[in-house]
């Protein structure tokens, strides 16, 4: 979901498919379905957002436009719009159902000796590690100084024994729709984590909760929302948005054409 899903204003159009430029699990993440099942992309809002000065001058009405909108948009378009905190909510379905503390499971298998499926107690027993970075998407909005804390990916891929062949860890979701991929070398780094809580909060459904993904050094579409598996393979298998022509790999500042963003 809430996949990572990142576009950039002024980026090239998006092909018939989606969106060539997604923005990630927080942001613009790509389309959803409307009331008749037509597609609703992120284009649209990012048409609002390149009004410019006009925009600024219709923003008495926009907003009531929005408030009225919020009451009754089934699509979540709505909440694609700039939200408090500074994060903008999306996903890449329609609606997500929630899961709880006792209906949540984490399964961990592919090419590992161990396979295990944790609980979110599981987890929570795990020692924790606690990271303060910017929270960085490619649409080009920013969250700074934002604390994460779970437990370290790399953790998990021991606990389990990873196989030889293995090169790369799959992520999917329990969107239905939303994966991500990181070469096992990228998995295994320190700033990798399995997150539990954000702000010092466990995660809220919202944010991805109650467990997602979170990968420090790279743009925010990375850190998939609403983790249900961790699948270790012999190669990387594009993520949601890569397989609709985003960088696999989302370096801030070195991938996605962002030369000059703002490292995280």
């Amino acid at each position: 979901m809430n996949p990572a899903s990142p576009t950039e204003p002024g980026a090239t159009p998006a092909p018939p498919e989606g969106p060539r430029r997604p923005g990630d699990p927080e942001g613009l993440e790509g389309p959803v379905d409307a009331p008749g099942g037509a597609p609703v992309g992120r284009r649209i809002v990012l048409g609002m957002l390149g009004l410019g000065a006009a925009g600024v001058a219709a923003a008495p009405l926009l907003q009531r436009g929005v408030d009225a909108l919020a009451q009754r948009d089934p699509t979540g378009l709505s909440e694609a719009l700039p939200a408090g905190g500074g994060f903008r909510y999306y996903s890449v379905t329609a609606s997500v159902r929630p899961r709880s503390a006792r209906t949540y499971r984490l399964r961990v298998d592919g090419l590992v000796d161990r396979p295990r499926t944790y609980t979110l107690a599981d987890l929570g027993a795990q020692p924790q590690t606690r990271i303060v970075r910017d929270v960085q998407c490619v649409t080009g909005w920013r969250v700074p100084e934002t604390p994460f804390e779970g437990v370290r990916l790399s953790r998990l891929l021991d606990a389990a024994g990873v196989r030889p062949e293995a090169r790369a860890v799959r992520f999917t979701c329990f969107d239905g729709a939303y994966s991500e991929s990181l070469t096992l070398e990228q998995a295994r780094r320190d700033d990798v984590l399995v997150a539990l809580s954000m702000r010092d909060r466990p995660l809220g459904h919202e944010h991805g909760g109650p467990v997602r993904l979170y990968v420090a050094p790279m743009y925010f579409y990375k850190s998939a929302k609403w983790l249900s598996r961790i699948t270790v393979t012999d190669h990387v298998h594009p993520g949601y948005w890569e397989e609709r022509g985003y960088d696999v790999d989302a370096w801030v500042g070195r991938s996605n054409g962002r030369d000059d963003a703002p490292t995280a």
